[in-house]
């Protein structure tokens, strides 16, 4: 199961995602967003053996690959505009791309979508609203369901304790990104939101829902 912690600013809370189980940590490299983290302060936390993903909007394919030498990176999510050429730059397999559903009226649209970035990322990350990330905002999880997606995707969007069940139950993703819903204040995780919210996720695999 792919379990992704984002927005993370501290050690202690990526001590406690990877003793939670999650393998995926991820670090905001967008001034303007409230979790956003240095090159040099990434670089200063150890993520144990999660995997380290840079969150990019503006940046081009090299100052992505700078910083994710700098910050000891191990894939990058492309939030902006990065076109199909700057993910083959940054590498297909350490590109996570993301994907908002609600951009599309139709399900054949989003496919569309998907097929187009297929050969340039290693999976896709399907979140709330039309841009950004981190607000809180949740898709409508039943209009996903069964999707043919050619990558393995992760779901995110205002995902809690509360309605991750509901939300793979529905849907049926290969994993789901905490973020907003597990925090006390942006970048800084609770523990008993974030250990409710892997506990259901954890059950929800168990009863076959995520692979």
């Amino acid at each position: 199961m792919l379990v992704k912690v984002c927005g993370l600013t501290r050690q202690q809370d990526l001590d406690m995602a990877a003793s939670l189980g999650a393998g995926m940590c991820g670090f905001i490299f967008h001034a303007r967003s409230p979790r956003y983290v240095t090159p040099a302060h990434v670089a200063s936390l150890e993520s144990g053996k999660m995997l380290r993903v840079g969150v990019f909007v503006d940046q081009n394919a090299e100052e992505i690959c700078r910083i994710m030498a700098e910050a000891r990176l191990d894939m990058a999510q492309l939030h902006g505009k990065q076109d199909l050429a700057c993910a083959r730059a940054v590498g297909v397999q350490r590109v996570i791309r993301v994907i908002w559903p609600g951009r599309y009226c139709h399900r054949a649209l989003l496919y569309n979508e998907l097929q187009k970035h297929a050969g340039a990322c290693a999976c896709y990350l399907l979140d709330a609203g039309l841009t950004g990330g981190g607000s809180g905002a949740r898709l409508d999880w039943q209009d996903l369901s069964h999707l043919p997606a050619p990558h393995p995707w992760l779901l995110a969007g205002g995902l809690s304790a509360d309605n991750v069940g509901q939300a793979v139950s529905l849907c049926s993703p290969d994993g789901v990104d905490f973020n907003s819903g597990v925090e006390d204040a942006p970048g800084q995780k609770n523990t008993q939101k974030l250990a409710a919210a892997l506990a259901v996720a954890v059950k929800q695999k168990g009863n076959g829902y995520l692979s």
